[in-house]
């Protein structure tokens, strides 16, 4: 099942909960000028998340694609998406474009450096090179500068079809465990 919350303004966050393994498999999506998809999912669920794209914005309308690292549930359908919108480029660390994002994609990739930001009209997203976090050497991770909303992938795993994390989240689990130790 495919579900689609609204997390922050024109953020949405696209969950399919696989139960054969307990858990989800999570996309951003950033409905703007410029559209961002922040990972494109398994191949095979392609179509799922393309469906959901879909109740958004015209999936032939994404300009910007961009993931954690090169890895299957963060890139594997990135072909069929640029397929599908013929104007978006893959936005990853230069060390994926190099090793693995522009051997294995159809259109080369914009590579953002430390800090560098990528906007797409109303929103901007500071580029954070994370290498091996969450995980692998080409690592990055987005940050939304207005929001303060990290688009992050494996960091915050937990297993079960669940609700978004929050800050408040983040905080009160802290707190939880600190008063536990």
């Amino acid at each position: 099942m495919t579900s689609i919350t609204e997390i922050a303004p024109d953020i949405y966050r696209i969950s399919t909960y696989e139960p054969k393994i307990d858990m989800q498999f999570i996309q951003f999506l950033v409905q703007d000028e410029e559209p961002l998809l922040f990972h494109t999912g398994l191949k095979g669920m392609f179509p799922l998340v393309r469906d959901a794209v879909a109740k958004i914005i015209n999936p032939s309308q994404i300009r910007w694609i961009s993931f954690s690292h090169f890895e299957a549930d963060e890139c594997g359908s990135l072909n069929e998406w640029l397929t599908i919108a013929p104007n978006a480029q893959t936005v990853c660390s230069p060390i994926a474009a190099f090793v693995s994002v522009d051997d294995f994609a159809i259109r080369p990739s914009r590579s953002l450096q430390h800090t560098e930001v990528l906007n797409t009209g109303k929103y901007s997203f500071q580029f954070q090179h994370t290498p091996q976090v969450p995980h692998g050497w080409d690592a990055g991770l987005l940050f939304e500068t207005t929001h303060k909303t990290l688009f992050s992938s494996d960091l915050f795993h937990q297993f079960g079809d669940v609700e978004a994390i929050t800050e408040s989240d983040v905080i009160k689990e802290c707190s939880n465990f600190s008063n536990t130790n």
